[in-house]
């Protein structure tokens, strides 16, 4: 973890460096539809996905295509004229005013470069496209996640470890991991040599993680009646049986949509159904 830390530091001085080239490849994205088995473009599909008040759009934190691909998908709902926010796995909730100084252009970049980092480590140049073009069209962005010191106790030593100032700092959520959900995570991750109590944990930890973004994202459309909000997290919390099924429990009525990346052997044509998500995104470079 270390030495992919240091990897992920030295790449982002070299592109912010090179003033964000990455952000500069090209890319054509194209959405494989998983009920109607067939493929389309975004902007073919954008008259399904404004239908929705939650689109997740997953992705593999260290892959730039996923991120362009979120960002074409953000850019295809605006040009179409539906009044989106987006909302980030990658920021805390009470970081909400940092966010909301980049937006209003009180913060430059690098002071905001500081602030993502201290949110979600050195891999702003991999997110950057997204966030200047959310900035330039006035597009809202929403922290909606929580302390990650809490959900790395509760990885460590279970939800029932947490004192009360740390239950201070989710939103009123139980963490209640069925067997439904455990089967959900073994599928997807596996137990990585966790032993069963482990995995429990583990499982407890990353169920607080869905129920309280999904808490936190509903109370942002609650206060925003006319706004859909695009979700940008990780592919693992974006399949249907995490925080959308969270998000189905608070509010059953919210329509939901879900993009999944494609990534070859895992999550490809053949091996997801409508009971893992919606859409596959297909990215290739040009």
């Amino acid at each position: 973890m270390r030495l992919k830390q240091h990897i992920m530091a030295a790449l982002a001085f070299v592109l912010v460096c090179a003033g964000g080239a990455y952000a500069q490849q090209e890319w054509r994205f194209t959405l494989w539809d998983v009920a109607a088995e067939q493929e389309q473009s975004i902007a073919d599909a954008v008259p399904d996905l404004a239908l929705a008040r939650i689109v997740y759009v997953g992705e593999s934190h260290d892959q730039l295509s996923h991120h362009l691909g979120q960002l074409e998908v953000i850019r295809a709902l605006r040009r179409a004229g539906h009044d989106i926010a987006v909302g980030l796995e990658m920021f805390e909730r009470r970081e909400q005013e940092s966010l909301d100084a980049w937006l209003a252009g009180d913060m430059d970049e690098r002071a905001f470069m500081s602030v993502f980092r201290r949110n979600w480590g050195d891999m702003w140049p991999l997110y950057r496209a997204i966030f200047v073009y959310c900035r330039d069209e006035s597009i809202p962005m929403v922290g909606l996640n929580v302390p990650r010191s809490v959900t790395r106790k509760v990885a460590r030593e279970g939800f029932e470890s947490l004192t009360q100032e740390e239950i201070g700092m989710l939103p009123p959520i139980a963490c209640n991991v069925t067997p439904q959900y455990e089967a959900f995570l073994r599928r997807v991750v596996g137990a990585h040599g966790r032993d069963e109590s482990e995995f429990r944990r583990f499982c407890e930890a990353q169920l607080v993680w869905d129920t309280a973004m999904a808490v936190h994202a509903l109370e942002y459309l609650e206060n925003h009646p006319a706004t859909s909000m695009v979700v940008l997290t990780g592919a693992v919390h974006a399949w249907r049986p995490a925080m959308p099924l969270q998000v189905w429990r608070q509010k059953p009525s919210t329509a939901q949509r879900i993009i999944l990346p494609r990534i070859e052997g895992r999550l490809d044509i053949g091996a997801v159904d409508t009971e893992d998500c919606d859409y596959l995104m297909f990215g290739v470079e040009e």
